[in-house]
């Protein structure tokens, strides 16, 4: 379907949302199942979102800029992973959470108005005939997936990292039990990792001229793991959380050359489910790292389920190495992008905004 009418609706839906929650805080006495309806609707409603603009990107700028414009979009991701928890914080504060819900609502309703003024999005390149269910459309892009083993093996090497080397679960334990730092340790584990990614992501105009994207990938978990290691020894709070931001940043590089890689290799009919499932990846990995990094505290300790994850990161790396010889390959026979300037033939290459 034409994704901007889809991106629409989606807008739509991350206006009623917050605005719900805001009414059900100014009345009062809202049911907590209602709560629960409501939070999880407003996740649904971004996890659309997301996938929906990623598969947006590549038709709006030529394949020269598409790196540049994969690393904007996840910088300023993760420049509001740093903001808005404490933007939401000022305004629950001085205003109330029913304010800011509101002012959440509204927000996005100037996103909706965005949107209105973009072209439509239609997918290019679709098969003749009549659409395919949705089961068969899932099927299909999974057996995509299956068949590449560049695109497989990006998706493999960043559930490994994330599943073993992201102990946010126990940034907590470490500043008040190792770093005696209490709540505001606390915060600055959770924010270091997130402005090492906004300030990778943000200056990765060196990215452009990359050639071979799979290695860069595969040396930018490397680091992941060994920063990730070395924080779990670190002896000082502001220690960890510089090699955390380094471990944000290699994570930066990471995911801009793996959407890279996601979009150049899959053909545009194919994008949204492609994006499904990167998204699926991203969300998943740092879900199973809180269940590796927790069960491993309880049973040796924060330090050593730090360190010993990051290590089990860069073991997991040489297996993917060996499992997918695609991804270590990827981009040796790819041309280099044109420069700025120079058209090119192909749906990526058409600019379809107005």
């Amino acid at each position: 379907m034409d994704r901007r009418r889809l991106l629409l609706l989606d807008q739509v839906g991350l206006v009623l949302a917050p605005a719900a929650l805001a009414l059900a805080t100014f009345t009062g006495h809202t049911p907590v199942p209602v709560l629960y309806v409501l939070g999880g609707a407003l996740a649904g409603f971004s996890a659309l979102q997301n996938v929906t603009r990623s598969a947006i990107v590549p038709n709006l700028v030529a394949r020269a800029q598409l790196r540049s414009a994969l690393a904007l979009n996840f910088g300023l991701y993760q420049l509001t992973m740093v903001l808005g928890p404490g933007l939401g914080g000022l305004l629950i504060g001085a205003l109330g959470v029913g304010w800011a819900y509101a002012i959440d609502a509204l927000s996005c309703l100037a996103l909706v108005l965005a949107v209105v003024e973009m072209a439509p999005q239609p997918p290019h390149d679709q098969p003749p005939g009549p659409p395919v269910s949705v089961l068969a459309s899932i099927g299909e892009g999974l057996r995509y997936v299956r068949g590449n083993s560049a695109l497989l093996g990006s998706f493999a090497i960043d559930l490994v990292a994330m599943t073993f080397g992201m102990p946010r679960a126990l940034f907590a334990v470490l500043a008040v039990s190792v770093y005696h730092a209490g709540a505001t340790g606390t915060g600055v584990l959770y924010a270091s990792v997130s402005a090492g990614a906004t300030v990778a992501a943000l200056s990765t105009g060196w990215l452009t001229g990359a050639r071979r994207l799979g290695l860069v990938v595969i040396w930018a978990v490397v680091v992941w793991g060994c920063a990730i290691a070395l924080a779990g020894l670190a002896g000082t709070l502001w220690l960890a959380a510089l090699l955390l931001a380094v471990a944000g940043a290699a994570d930066s590089v990471s995911a801009v050359c793996r959407s890279t890689i996601n979009q150049t290799v899959t053909p545009d009919n194919m994008r949204g489910r492609m994006s499904s499932v990167f998204s699926l990846v991203v969300t998943s990995g740092p879900r199973l790292g809180d269940i590796e990094s927790g069960a491993v505290a309880g049973a040796t300790g924060p330090r050593f389920s730090v360190i010993s994850g990051g290590l089990a990161c860069l073991a997991g790396v040489g297996v993917i190495v060996l499992a997918f010889p695609g991804l270590r390959r990827f981009g040796v026979d790819e041309p280099a992008p044109p420069p700025d300037g120079v058209p090119e033939s192909g749906a990526a290459a058409r600019v379809l905004a107005r």
